[in-house]
């Protein structure tokens, strides 16, 4: 009964001590999210559990989806192109890197092209925000095949650039949310061939 009592009582000391020694570090962060918009929990435990599940911190922050079987480069491709023109988002490049790559390499490489959009006025109103927003402008749409010939599209995850800090103001936060939705769109239907 002793022994217990005594590793009970260390288990205690442990404890305590652990308290005192995160207990101020973690309350620092549960006052910032506590001012967080509400969405932002949901938002990092998804890309907590995508890293856990990939290990790949850069797969941890991306959505992709599988381009459908029977689906070439070329359908997709215009795919891409023809959902942002209906949806109303401006192509601002495109950077063609699969056929850079094999230009330096004198030999081909699999496909891979970025594609640039944007809608300039909701840009211009995030930088206005919090000028870190230029990191994540403009959207990037990737179409890239990967080492067995399957094709992808692949975007950043934009729930942490609208969700995962203080809650927008609100007309921001609507455009934001359809600037999101547009990009899904493209990812979502380009991967069916769907224009």
């Amino acid at each position: 009964m002793g022994f217990i009592r005594n590793v009970l009582a260390i288990l205690g000391v442990i404890a305590v001590g652990l308290t005192i020694w995160v207990g101020p570090s973690l309350m620092k962060y549960k006052t910032a999210f506590d001012g967080f918009d509400p969405k932002a929990f949901g938002v990092y435990k998804s890309m907590a559990d995508r890293l856990v599940e990939t290990g790949n911190s850069a797969a941890a922050t991306v959505w992709q989806v599988k381009v459908a079987e029977g689906l070439t480069y070329d359908d997709v491709d215009q795919s891409i192109k023809q959902i942002a023109i209906d949806r109303n988002i401006r192509g601002v490049g495109e950077l063609p890197l699969g056929d850079q790559v094999a230009a330096m390499n004198g030999t081909p490489w699999r496909k891979l092209n970025i594609y640039l959009y944007c809608n300039p006025l909701t840009a211009a109103k995030m930088i206005e925000h919090d000028i870190a927003y230029a990191a994540y402008l403009p959207c990037r749409v990737s179409l890239v095949e990967d080492a067995e010939g399957q094709l992808w599209i692949v975007t950043l995850d934009m729930d942490a650039m609208i969700y995962g800090g203080k809650t927008l103001p609100p007309a921001l936060l609507k455009e934001a949310i359809e600037v999101k939705d547009i990009i899904l769109d493209i990812l979502n239907r380009a991967a069916e061939g769907d224009f």
